[in-house]
């Protein structure tokens, strides 16, 4: 009788464990993103770079260096509806980033309905 219900508690792990696949995510999206701005005179060139590294979990990181000192690391969410991009920012007083993701003369970029560069892909 051990024999049987070892049996049956093996093929019903092996069920379970073939339930719980996770779906894959190839959204475009994922990688490394980035946006680089200098202020100032030519002396005094202070430069600001932000970068997004999206994941296949719609979560990522969002670093921004000043003059390649970092200064802000968190995470952020993001979603796809349609053919947008909602980037939300928890835990820091930042707006939520709504864009879009094309091609240009400099490469791929995701850039607001403006046509503002938010960033350029890696």
């Amino acid at each position: 009788m051990k024999k049987v219900f070892s049996f049956f508690a093996i093929i019903g792990i092996l069920l379970a464990s073939n339930c719980t696949r996770i779906t894959e995510n190839n959204d475009p999206v994922i990688g490394i993103w980035s946006h680089l701005s200098a202020d100032g005179g030519t002396t005094q060139k202070q430069t600001l770079r932000q970068e997004w590294i999206f994941n296949d979990a719609y979560l990522g990181r969002y670093h921004t260096y000043q003059n390649k000192k970092l200064t802000i690391i968190s995470d952020f969410k993001w979603v796809r509806k349609d053919s947008l991009y909602f980037i939300s920012y928890p835990g820091l007083e930042k707006e939520e980033d709504v864009v879009l993701m094309t091609e240009s003369e400099i490469g791929v970029i995701l850039a607001d309905n403006d046509g503002n560069v938010l960033a350029i892909r890696e």
